[in-house]
């Protein structure tokens, strides 16, 4: 097992990404924190898990208050005593489709705050406990469309700021023996793209990502979760820095 005795932590362990790190990174031994503003799918998540023979707990934190992040690793540091892991995969995109005239400074406050700077309130106190201990694995989530996107304007400045703040991490601690690395998939087939778009447009979506991309298909949250236990494992120690493109050859 990859993550044998390693203590992880997962935000937004309860969306679809989330959830599929989470049920990896126990499949691959490691007790795992799932963590979400959202009881009800976290608990699911966490009985998946046990159900799997893996081992976790569900510590619930609201990442748009700084006041519960702090308390969340003041938490995993009394309770285990170390964090091995972190995977900060809490983010959100309220401002789809919206063109430059019309964006909303409440909307692009949102997409920031939970995308951005949760990421980086989530990293700073992971690097308080990894520090000391002289290892950790971060992995972040960005998105492909940290390039640019002409439809997803302040979600891909969110984004991009996340794969500026994952090299400058990597810069400062590697030192400690602590990667930092981000995922960038392409669009993935997850309830919450499904739900915003309702049926229709999300078929239309798909197929025309599908038809684009060199692979033939989407993205499966599996996809995303299985290069995130990569980088979390020992096997990725000589990896840091670095954005990687889960896209199926998208914008090559």
């Amino acid at each position: 097992m990859r993550l044998k005795n390693k203590i992880a932590l997962v935000t937004g362990a309860a969306g679809g990404i989330g959830s599929a790190v989470a049920r990896r990174f126990a499949q691959e031994g490691a007790t795992v924190i799932v963590s979400d503003i959202n009881r009800e799918g976290s608990e699911k998540v966490l009985d998946e898990i046990r159900t799997g023979g893996g081992a976790g707990a569900i510590m619930l934190a609201d990442v748009l208050k700084e006041d519960e992040i702090v308390a969340l690793f003041e938490r995993i540091k009394k309770e285990y005593g170390r964090l091995d892991i972190l995977a900060s995969i809490a983010g959100t995109d309220v401002e789809n489709d919206t063109s430059v005239d019309e964006i909303s400074y409440d909307k692009m406050s949102l997409n920031i705050d939970v995308s951005l700077k949760s990421c980086i309130m989530s990293c700073r106190e992971a690097s308080k406990i990894m520090m000391p201990q002289n290892y950790g694995r971060i992995v972040n989530m960005s998105s492909i469309v940290y390039r640019g996107s002409p439809m997803q304007f302040t979600y891909s400045a969110a984004k991009g700021g996340v794969a500026a703040f994952t090299r400058s991490m990597a810069l400062a601690l590697g030192m400690y023996n602590i990667t930092v690395n981000a995922l960038a998939p392409a669009l993935v087939e997850v309830d919450m793209i499904k739900n915003i778009l309702g049926p229709e447009m999300w078929e239309a979506l798909k197929q025309d990502c599908s038809s684009r991309y060199p692979l033939g298909r989407v993205g499966q949250p599996l996809d995303v979760a299985n290069c995130a236990l990569f980088l979390a494992s020992d096997e990725a120690s000589f990896i840091t820095g670095q954005i990687i493109e889960i896209s199926g050859g998208a914008r090559l």
